[in-house]
C-alpha cells in the first residue's frame, strides 16, 4: 500500500499493513531463542510480521550498535536471564527470514540488561507472532549503515 505522505515531509517511510494470520509457539528449552523465531516464520512461510515474547535464557549475546562508528558490539552473558519483554519483526534479509530481535533481559538481583538480541540459549520462550499479508525487505541504507525496512520499496512514495 502506498505512503500516506512521501518520506520528504513527515521525514519517514511508511505504509499501511493487512495482516494474515497470528501464531503462538513454546520455543524448546536448549535451542537458540532468535532461531526459533526464525523456524517458526519458516514453517509457516511468514516473510513479514511482529511478535513479542516472554521467558527465560541460560545465555545470552546482546548487540549494541555504535552510531559513531557505524558497527555493532557485542557483549555475552553466560548467566540465567529472564526475559522480562522481547519485541521484533520479521523479515526477508538477502532473501531469509530474519528476526529482528530486541530484549530486556533481567538478572536475579533485577538489573536490567536490554539490546539487539543475536543469541540466546533457551531456557523457556513463549512467542506471539502476527503475519502481515505483504512481504517486508530490508535493504541497506547509506545513512545508518543498517539494514531497514521500505528502503526503495514500490510500496512506498
Amino acid at each position: 500500500m502506498p505512503l500516506t505522505s512521501p518520506p520528504d515531509v513527515l521525514g519517514m517511510r511508511h505504509r499501511e499493513v493487512e495482516t494474515e494470520a497470528e501464531y503462538l509457539a513454546r520455543m524448546e528449552t536448549g535451542n537458540d531463542w532468535r532461531e526459533e523465531i526464525e523456524t517458526l516464520a519458516d514453517r509457516e512461510a511468514v516473510d513479514a510480521g511482529w511478535f513479542a515474547a516472554m521467558g527465560a535464557v541460560r545465555t545470552a549475546e546482546l548487540w549494541f550498535y555504535d552510531q559513531r562508528e557505524k558497527e555493532y558490539h557485542a557483549v555475552e552473558f553466560d548467566e540465567p536471564l529472564e526475559v522480562a519483554a522481547c519485541v521484533g519483526n520479521v523479515s526477508l534479509l538477502d532473501g531469509e527470514r530474519f528476526a529482528h530481535t530486541h530484549a530486556v533481559l533481567s538478572r536475579e538481583n533485577g538489573q536490567s540488561l536490554a539490546g539487539h538480541l543475536d543469541s540466546a540459549r533457551v531456557f523457556a520462550g513463549e512467542v506471539y507472532l502476527r503475519e502481515f499479508a505483504e512481504p517486508l525487505e530490508r535493504a541497506h541504507d547509506e545513512r545508518t549503515d543498517l539494514d531497514l525496512w521500505l528502503n526503495d520499496d514500490p510500496d512506498t512514495e
